[in-house]
């Protein structure tokens, strides 16, 4: 299932199909995935993070979150290079999910209570490929440290 997932995600196939449902959340997995694993300490911290964003935003039990991560971090390690894995990824996720991507990314990158400029470097990257600006980036990364009960790092 995940191999067919792998396929139809970095397909060069001009007009693919968007990626909905479970597809799209182990994509977007892969891409928090990839951030927590930026600064080479992905840690059970970020783990957890994950999986909390993936039960939330689908209403998913750990177990589910989990298994959804596991499968995420296998696509990640397949995955091309960041900006061509942000713009498949971009092509196939509506426009109206991004914005909630990247605060997810902010959380996954704050997870662990360290600040890391390899992780926010990522983001700010991926903020830009998906066609958020840096404004709301920044303002996502406030809200984010405001929820999470951080002072501004």
């Amino acid at each position: 299932m995940f191999r067919n997932l792998l396929s139809r995600l970095f397909s060069d196939e001009t007009g693919a199909a968007p990626l909905a449902g479970q597809d799209a959340e182990v994509a977007i997995a892969a891409l928090l995935v990839r951030v927590a694993r930026s600064d080479d300490h992905y840690t059970d911290a970020e783990r957890l993070r994950i999986d909390r964003i993936l039960a939330r935003r689908r209403g998913l039990d750990m177990a589910q979150a989990a298994e959804r991560r596991a499968a995420a971090e296998m696509i990640e390690a397949e995955a091309p290079d960041t900006v061509r894995f942000t713009r498949h990824i971009k092509d196939r996720i509506a426009l109206s999910d991004r914005a909630g991507i990247v605060a997810a990314m902010w959380e996954v990158a704050y997870a662990d209570d360290h600040r890391d400029q390899d992780e926010e470097s990522l983001i700010r990257l991926v903020s830009g490929l998906l066609g958020v600006t840096d404004r709301d980036s920044a303002l996502m990364r406030r809200q984010v440290l405001d929820a999470m009960g951080q002072q501004d790092r």
